[in-house]
């Protein structure tokens, strides 16, 4: 019998699914229906995949520059810091010596033979 060209699937009323074949006789319409299946799903899923990891790439590339930003954010507080600490310790050590808490070199050390 002629396959009926005007329609993809053939009616039921002339076969059944599983014993429909497609172009010639050998190729299992059912079998051709879910190998599509597979394969269009495997696709479907690489694209995805594919999709997720351009995205992931493109926020890992945004980062990078906020990261050098706080990098270069960070360098400059902890020199700010360090100016701070060396301003205050030069401020205690002035009040030291105001009070005579300053501790210097004693004249009166102990001699070593």
């Amino acid at each position: 019998m002629e396959y009926p060209v005007r329609r993809i699937l053939p009616p039921a009323d002339l076969c059944e699914l599983r014993s429909a074949r497609w172009g010639v006789c050998w190729v299992n319409f059912e079998a051709l229906i879910i190998a599509m299946s597979v394969v269009g799903g495997t696709i479907l899923i690489m694209l995805g995949v594919c999709c997720c990891c351009c995205c992931c790439k493109k926020k890992s590339k945004k980062p990078d520059k906020d990261d050098e930003r706080a990098a270069r954010e960070r360098e400059r507080r902890r020199v700010r810091q360090e100016e701070r600490r060396a301003e205050m310790k030069s401020r205690h050590d002035e009040i030291r010596r105001k009070y005579g808490l300053f501790k210097e070199e004693n004249p009166y050390a102990k001699f070593e033979n």
